[in-house]
């Protein structure tokens, strides 16, 4: 009898469900969804710290609920034990009945039940660990908090019918010993480089930008220690100005081992101690996520490819329990910063699992009473994190369960419109839009009306997804109307651009860069715009400069969407390559070229305020792999993608993009492609002399020099053409 036959019977027989549950599943632990990443961010953000000073967040903080009720229905195929693990006070409950006390292990009889778990904890996030032969805790579980809705038609409180339940949360704590609560990032031990010794001192220099806790060997005696940390010499040399420190009470006749508890940015240690007290030496436990790279990237330009790598470390510090803006100062998770991190991340990781921590952090719960980290663009750039999860990923579930979510904050900023329809600063509201100089936030500005209209396209996307209907239709209309205002309302044909923004109903005078370079990569403006923009604005030195990586990341994505390659490798190599010869190891929150010395270091008002290691300076990950590689899904999860290779004055570049099941693999010279992809359906679209050739590839012209080929899953292509 052949497989196909014995399927049949067992789905027949209603058994190949149980056996597949049986040998496929595996039991997690399980909490409120969003509930874990909540408090886990709390806990984060609040290690902040200035001149041994705690430094709390700004903004609301959300938190766990403390009652929490699990169930799930099981059709259990023979009798079975299953082992229960709580953080919390709980009971249980088989069909409606209590078993005595809080059982560890139970028996379920054969047939179909209902197990119910009732958790209480106000010191931890309720969660529950189920595991037995069928019977396992995973996300198909439901939960609530107790959130009913009430029935007062008979006089009687509802059933459990009209709770509102949810699917749990989960992540990858896969043992009943990974406790949710328990949960710390690995570290591995790392010696300093070089170590300077003095009198009463010592200066350790860890080679280049680290995060972690320091070790102290052989501390011993009575007396003061202080320790000064520095992303760079000067600030750790610096003990009236550096912004982290630590200082300790030592009082230990032996020897011993001292390990600071809070984990610190630094490159360099300054240790300084009392004649009473003596220290052999000094090492630290080096923190990381334990995440895979699985996209790269490399040329025959050194000087890229050392940008490349500078920026992947940058990255690799920044990814920690969430996407953090940097490891120095804030060590928060900003919904502005996050949003180039979940591209980032596309690009290199393609970790889904930090993706969705991040975004559900920084959604916290309802009701909304705030922007996002208080920053109007903040909040609409997470509505573009969403959907873009869903266009790289393709995952479809964790749309429909936090929709709900979404319509609450897109419903606050729309109640927060004037009564032209337009967004404007409200008391509270903090309009950031970048660090310049001057930058007027006065009035109407026409950048936050952009990212609203790309939030409502967003919205009405993810609404179709979710199944509400209606809402697609009027997220659909409102953003149609919000384009068209946008238009109407801020367009000067005679300069050709967006203007910045409006006063008392009249357009300012002033073009900036921001709407005009998103409305490029929105493909928001016609081809004509596109070219006036790009000569009246991008390329043209009279309107302001962007000096912060957070910002040139759009500019340079903007010209990289004109097919400005060449000119861009030629502002890489000056921008972030400017960075490596002043010797950075990472990349900064700033850099402006026409500062000298310590200048390079200062930021807000203070000497060494400036972050040395910010994640948004990490953006060339993300446009060699999107425009220079050339590698774009074209449909959600990749399904269908698009390989436009562009060598922008580069004689070759090889490397892979990452995909949710594999990667797109290729070398590319001006002659040749070698081009490799795990799955999806292809377009691979080339700008030749000639029209390009390859075995088992049809090349169909398009447009002007301009070929396109299909390509097909687990095929190694060999392709000839002409560059231009």
């Amino acid at each position: 009898m052949g497989v196909k036959s014995i399927r049949r019977i067992l789905l027949t027989l209603g058994l190949l469900a149980g056996i597949s549950q049986l040998y496929s599943q595996t039991a997690t632990w399980i909490w409120y969804p969003g509930d874990f990443e909540i408090s886990l961010a709390n806990r984060m953000q609040n290690r902040r710290a200035e001149r041994g000073t705690f430094f709390p967040v700004f903004w609301k903080m959300d938190n766990y609920y403390v009652l929490m009720d699990f169930h799930k229905v099981f059709d259990v195929p023979q009798t079975e034990t299953v082992e229960i693990y709580v953080e919390g006070e709980y009971n249980v409950k088989l069909d409606g009945k209590a078993y005595e006390g809080s059982p560890k292990i139970i028996s379920v009889p054969a047939g179909k039940h209902k197990i119910n778990i009732k958790v209480f904890n106000q010191a931890n996030v309720p969660a529950v660990y189920v595991k037995g032969r069928t019977i396992v805790s995973d996300s198909s579980w439901l939960v609530t908090f107790e959130d009913k809705e009430w029935i007062d038609e008979t006089g009687k409180t509802s059933d459990i019918s009209a709770t509102k339940w949810l699917n749990a949360g989960h992540w990858n704590f896969n043992s009943p010993s990974q406790l949710p609560s328990a949960f710390r990032l690995p570290t591995t031990k790392k010696s300093a480089v070089s170590v300077t010794k003095g009198k009463n001192s010592l200066l350790a220099d860890f080679g280049r930008e680290t995060f972690g806790f320091i070790e102290l060997y052989g501390l011993k005696g009575k007396g003061k220690l202080s320790i000064y940390y520095g992303e760079s010499k000067e600030e750790a040399l610096s003990p009236e100005y550096c912004e982290t420190l630590d200082r300790i009470n030592v009082n230990s006749p032996a020897k011993k081992l001292e390990i600071l508890p809070l984990s610190k940015a630094f490159r360099y240690v300054n240790i300084q101690f009392d004649n009473t007290v003596s220290l052999d030496s000094v090492s630290m436990l080096y923190e990381y996520a334990n995440v895979k790279q699985r996209g790269g990237f490399r040329c025959n330009d050194e000087e890229i490819n050392s940008i490349y790598d500078i920026a992947t470390y940058t990255f690799q510090l920044n990814t920690r329990e969430f996407f953090i803006d940097g490891i120095k100062r804030d060590r928060w998770v900003w919904s502005g910063d996050a949003y180039q991190s979940y591209l980032m991340n596309y690009y290199l990781w393609f970790d889904k699992e930090t993706a969705e921590r991040t975004m559900l952090a920084l959604r916290g719960k309802d009701p909304v009473t705030a922007h996002i980290n208080t920053i109007m663009d903040y909040t609409f750039y997470w509505f573009l994190g969403i959907y873009d999860y869903y266009f790289y990923t393709g995952d479809m579930s964790f749309i429909k369960q936090f929709y709900p979510r979404m319509q609450s904050l897109m419903e606050y900023c729309l109640g927060r419109r004037n009564k032209d329809g337009l967004m404007e600063g409200l008391p509270g509201d903090w309009i950031f839009i970048d660090w310049a100089a001057g930058l007027s936030k006065k009035g109407e500005v026409s950048f936050e009306q952009l990212l609203l209209c790309r939030s409502l396209e967003a919205m009405s996307i993810c609404a179709g997804l979710a199944g509400d209907a209606p809402g697609q239709k009027q997220y659909q209309q409102l953003a149609e109307e919000l384009k068209k205002k946008l238009f109407d309302l801020y367009w000067n044909e005679n300069k050709q651009a967006l203007v910045h923004s409006r006063v008392n109903g009249k357009q300012t005078d002033n073009v900036t860069r921001y709407s005009n370079m998103f409305s490029i990569f929105f493909n928001y403006f016609t081809d004509a715009q596109k070219q006036a923009v790009k000569k009246s604005v991008l390329l043209n030195d009279s309107i302001q400069k962007i000096t912060t990586p957070y910002m040139r990341f759009y500019e340079l994505e903007a010209l990289c969407a004109m097919g400005e390659q060449s000119y861009v490798l030629k502002e890489i190599k000056d921008y972030w390559g400017g960075m490596l010869k002043l010797g950075a190891t990472s990349f900064w929150e700033e850099y402006n070229p026409t500062k000298e010395g310590e200048e390079h270091l200062a930021m807000y008002g203070r000497k060494f305020g400036k972050s040395l290691c910010h994640a948004w300076g990490a953006s060339p990950i993300y446009l060699l792999g999107k425009y220079y590689m050339g590698v774009k899904p074209l449909s959600p999860g990749y399904a269908t993608y698009m390989v436009e290779p562009v060598l922008g004055g580069l004689q070759w570049m090889e490397g892979k993009v990452p995909t949710p099941h594999g990667v797109v693999n290729m070398h590319c010279t001006a002659a040749t492609l070698r081009i490799k992809a795990d799955e999806g359906t292809g377009t691979l679209r080339l700008k030749s002399r000639t029209k390009p050739s390859g075995s088992n590839l049809i090349f169909n012209l398009v447009n002007n020099d301009i070929y396109e080929a299909s390509l097909k899953p687990g095929v190694e292509y060999t392709i000839t053409y002409q560059a231009f």
